[in-house]
């Protein structure tokens, strides 16, 4: 309200000025006195009105910088969430990038077996990967029993097949069962899933022979024997395996090489073993 106030006094002084001014212009000499005095009072009245107007034209270059700074915040703030999203693409890339990178290495590492890359689409359990399904099926030459393995070792195997999926049982869910072995050791022993004990990161090792020798992180693969597994695979390292109470045979725990927290990308083999008998798998 005051600058539209400012704007209609400085337009009546601006008249009057005008009016003065004329007065001032005449030469006549009777109008000496009057042209004098009007001098006395347009003087001030200029004065105020440049400052009137000065003022309003600082006010309105004001605005106009505030205008522009507005504007160009918008365009900053656009910018910013442009490279922001940006970089979230980046990072999500190279994410993946490091994961199919992990499953070549580990593709080379098990050359022996015949593999195809599946992605995880679904989980039946809302904490771990214990269960779930795989986007490669029957129409891609998956069968029940393949073996799955990411991460550097094994995850588990397929228990059911659909044409363009399949489900996938890991070893951390308590109905699983794998016949394992330390590396290098002739003794064979029981990989048990555990969901308990996999809140601390690991499972049980049960049925190890009194014989045998295993230290902590020694590493532990599939078994010969297994009916279902094949051999070779890596499944963890052994951690405080001791000596049962009947001194019969040694139990223990293993830390799976899988984080089976995060799947999102797996290796089936697609090669069944198809000799021996086992009761644990």
């Amino acid at each position: 309200m005051e600058s539209k106030h400012s704007k209609y006094i400085l337009i009546a002084l601006t008249v009057l000025c005008v009016l003065l001014i004329g007065i001032t212009s005449l030469r006549d000499g009777i109008m000496d006195p009057l042209r004098t005095g009007v001098g006395y009072f347009l003087i001030p009245i200029q004065t105020g009105v440049n400052r009137v107007g000065t003022g309003i034209y600082n006010e309105l270059t004001d605005l106009n910088r505030l205008k522009d700074a507005l504007a160009e915040n918008d365009q900053l703030k656009s910018q910013v969430a442009s490279l922001t999203e940006e970089n979230n693409r980046l990072q999500a890339q190279q994410s993946e990038l490091e994961r199919l990178r992990g499953l070549y290495e580990l593709d080379q590492e098990y050359m022996q077996y015949p593999k195809i890359g599946a992605r995880v689409i679904a989980r039946d359990s809302s904490k771990w990967f214990e269960v779930f399904r795989i986007n490669k099926g029957s129409a891609d030459g998956v069968e029940v029993d393949m073996n799955v393995v990411a991460q550097g070792g094994l995850v588990g195997i397929v228990t059911d097949v659909g044409a363009n999926y399949a489900t996938v049982r890991s070893i951390i869910d308590d109905s699983s069962r794998v016949s394992a072995m330390p590396t290098g050791s002739e003794y064979n022993c029981i990989v048990a899933g555990d969901l308990t004990l996999y809140e601390n990161g690991r499972l049980r090792i049960t049925d190890f022979s009194k014989n045998g020798v295993v230290q902590n992180g020694d590493q532990i693969i599939t078994s010969n024997i297994s009916s279902k597994f094949l051999p070779g695979i890596l499944i963890g390292y052994a951690a405080d395996v001791t000596m049962d109470s009947e001194h019969l045979t040694q139990s223990g725990y293993l830390i799976p090489v899988v984080d089976f927290d995060n799947l999102q990308e797996v290796l089936i083999i697609t090669e069944l073993k198809d000799t021996g008998e086992a009761p644990e798998d």
